[in-house]
């Protein structure tokens, strides 16, 4: 229910990448996609995959280049050298492949254990990432009780079968991105109502109802 209401509603997780399993593309979309409102890393991805759809591009292009097409996002200036290493490092160390372990995604540049599970999730291998949509969603809707995304990672592979782990990322991106927003979630929109606490202060200090 969470996909269909995010679909229809053209949410920037589906919208970007669509049903691609490119691992690179989902590296690198989710290294823009840090402090950067979900619509901006969209533009600003397909502006840089028009260019630079394979790591060997993007190791080849100046940094001055890739901050103009990604220029848009927070921090571009950071992120535009750090992408430049990733590149570098999967050209010379992985040959042009991204590695699939969450070992050695953990040692390129810029990536941490939510964007390894955003990439190993995308190539079908069992991960669970837990982003701000998946980590606020799922204390929204009292599936989990968690302070910090780590947390919630653990308490949801609990929850769930590992057979779901895969789609729960896009359903609850989506579903944050189009309904279940930080600031003004559309609650009168939302199919899970009856799910959702209406009534008492969450941790966040707010009502429960417009966390």
């Amino acid at each position: 229910m969470m996909v269909t209401e995010a679909r229809q509603r053209e949410a920037p997780v589906f919208t970007l990448k669509g049903s691609s399993r490119d691992p690179y593309l989902h590296l690198v979309s989710a290294v823009l996609s840090s402090r950067t409102r979900d619509e901006v890393t969209a533009d600003a991805g397909r502006q840089l995959f028009a260019r630079a759809d394979r790591p060997e591009k993007l190791a080849h292009m100046r940094v001055e280049d890739v901050e103009v097409l990604i220029r848009s996002v927070g921090f571009y200036r950071v992120k535009a050298r750090t992408l430049k290493k990733l590149a570098a490092m999967l050209v010379n160390e992985y040959h042009s492949k991204v590695p699939l372990s969450m070992e050695e995604l953990l040692k390129l540049p810029g990536v941490g254990r939510k964007t390894a599970s955003i990439v190993l999730s995308a190539s079908d291998i069992p991960a669970i990432a837990v982003d701000t949509h998946v980590h606020r969603i799922s204390n929204r809707l009292g599936i989990v009780e968690t302070w910090k995304p780590e947390e919630t990672e653990i308490e949801l592979k609990r929850v769930f079968a590992q057979r779901l782990w895969n789609r729960l990322n896009k359903a609850f991106v989506g579903f944050g991105q189009t309904v279940c927003k930080p600031v003004g979630p559309l609650c009168q929109e939302c199919p899970f109502t009856t799910w959702c606490p209406k009534i008492g202060v969450s941790k966040y200090g707010e009502t429960a109802g417009s966390r």
